[in-house]
């Protein structure tokens, strides 16, 4: 039987600070020339918390909001606010302050050094959330100066840690040869890692789960913690896994650029099914480099500075409960090596191809999840309305093979697809900011099928020219449990077998 999407969380952590000093189109342009117009504007067009927490796209990524919702509100969003919380459905988000009292939550090598004013405030805020652990907690009531954090920056190279445009803290480097290992990747592995542990503490809590049954962790952000000797040789999985407390799950790190969600989530499908795990958890933490990407287009159209979040997921696989959604992988779209570089080929490797082998049209999906990035970032950057443009590419599909007429295209976009709300952080739209509101949907009744598809740009690895793209059908549960056979009933299976294979023997025997 098919495992099941027993529930899924989404974290975002409002770090302004961190666009400026951490994203990567800031930090080229401060190599390039930090005297440009661009850095001296470009706190004058970040966001506050408040601003953050009441942008419409956010409140639909944390489950506040449906798609649906978000859709009536005329475009642009930047500029609308709705009633909203901190906290939502399957997760929250958290001020800057807070989470960078996280990265030194999760720090276990005393790598990450608050200043003392700084700490202490943190520190009574993180006592009172209601998912951490208060020992882990206690690590921000360690005493360290201002001066003492000036002297690493200065004297040792550690990455400053900015609060309101001061400096609060700094993260060490782990080496002072291995660049791998130099404190501005450590930084990001940092936030990496505190992002993701936070999405699966609001899993656990979400679900219920006893943290002791969690088996496996598959880990599939973009980012790759390692040393000189293997700078991807992992392991975030059970780095996120051991400060949640999941004592008992081993762990793996899956990559892919984008795609990697959907082939974590294929992976713990199969592994789920095929017995070898009951529970197993796919998470991804967030970026750094990814702040601010398109921020020159942004402050070019008088625009606030929109990728200011870092955001992150977890979902839980387990074996079928007869309840909650099924993952089909018997229909899985694969983009193949042979499969080539062509919108069409691409969509038809991933879409129409593995569901004509599973005897289903285009149409008998109800909803498709693909690259879910928000428009309000995307179009002002020129790369137009992502989600929007797989949709007519699926339905064009949908026409030359006659499964529909050409007139009815724009309602097919309409009815299998969803306007965008996801953070441009490279994996995180893929599919899956939608596997949470899926998985209510089928719950509630409204849908039966919906596809989820993960596209991946391998070629910016530059070691092979190819995308990626993998693809799987979550599926309303058919209501039919696995029923579990007792040892007795085994040895009464055999017993019954035995004799009736004496009973044979003896008739021939007669005969």
């Amino acid at each position: 039987m098919y495992s099941v999407l027993k529930g899924s969380s989404y974290f975002l952590a409002h770090t302004p600070d961190m666009v400026v000093h951490n994203g990567t189109t800031q930090t080229l342009q401060r190599k390039i020339d930090p005297d440009s117009e661009y850095l001296k504007n470009i706190s004058n067009h970040l966001r506050s918390y408040e601003d953050c927490v009441t942008y419409p796209p956010n409140q639909v990524y944390i489950g506040n909001m449906t798609p649906e919702e978000l859709e009536k509100i005329e475009m642009p969003w930047y500029d609308k606010r709705v009633e909203s919380q901190r906290q939502g459905t399957f997760g929250e988000i958290m001020p800057q302050d807070e989470f960078i009292g996280m990265m030194k939550y999760v720090d276990v090598f005393d790598l990450v050094k608050l200043n003392n004013e700084f700490s202490k405030v943190v520190s009574n805020k993180l006592k009172a959330h209601p998912l951490l652990d208060q020992a882990l907690v206690a690590k921000l009531d360690e005493e360290v100066s201002i001066e003492e954090i000036q002297g690493f920056i200065k004297n040792e190279h550690a990455e400053p840690i900015y609060f309101e445009g001061e400096v609060v803290g700094c993260v060490k480097a782990a080496h002072n040869l291995d660049d791998t290992l130099f404190a501005h990747v450590i930084f990001e592995n940092l936030v990496s890692k505190a992002s993701c542990t936070m999405a699966i503490l609001h899993l656990m809590q979400q679900t219920g789960m006893n943290k002791d049954t969690v088996e496996y962790v598959i880990e599939c952000s973009e980012e790759a913690c390692g040393d000189m000797n293997q700078r991807g040789g992992g392991n975030f999985a059970k780095a996120a896994a051991e400060i949640v407390g999941l004592d008992n799950a081993t762990g793996s790190d899956v990559r892919g650029f984008c795609a990697g969600p959907a082939h974590a989530l294929v992976q713990a499908a199969s592994l789920v099914k095929s017995g070898v795990f009951k529970h197993v958890i796919v998470a991804a933490g967030g970026s750094t480099a990814k702040l601010g990407m398109n921020g020159k287009d942004h402050l070019k159209k008088g625009l606030p500075i929109l990728e200011d979040s870092v955001a992150s997921f977890a979902v839980l696989i387990s074996e079928n409960d007869g309840i909650n959604p099924e993952l089909n992988i018997d229909i899985v779209g694969r983009h193949t090596v042979g499969t080539g570089a062509s919108p069409q080929n691409v969509i038809s490797s991933l879409t129409s191809i593995p569901l004509e082998k599973a005897g289903l049209k285009l149409t008998d999906i109800d909803k498709y999840s693909v690259e879910m990035q928000n428009p309000d970032i995307t179009k002002p950057a020129g790369a137009g309305n992502v989600p929007e443009a797989n949709y007519k590419m699926i339905g064009a599909l949908a026409v030359m093979k006659g499964q529909i007429q050409k007139p009815e295209l724009a309602d097919f976009v309409k009815q299998h697809g969803m306007v965008g709300w996801a953070p441009t952080q490279g994996h995180i739209p893929s599919g899956v900011p939608y596997l949470g509101l899926a998985r209510q949907n089928m719950l509630d009744g409204k849908i039966q099928r919906a596809m989820f598809v993960g596209k991946g740009s391998l070629f910016l690895g530059r070691m092979t020219n190819l995308f990626d793209g993998i693809s799987f059908v979550l599926q309303k549960n058919s209501g039919v449990q696995e029923e579990a056979v007792s040892e007795e009933q085994i040895k009464q299976l055999i017993a019954e077998s035995l004799r009736d294979f004496a009973n044979h023997l003896a008739g021939k025997l007669e005969d």
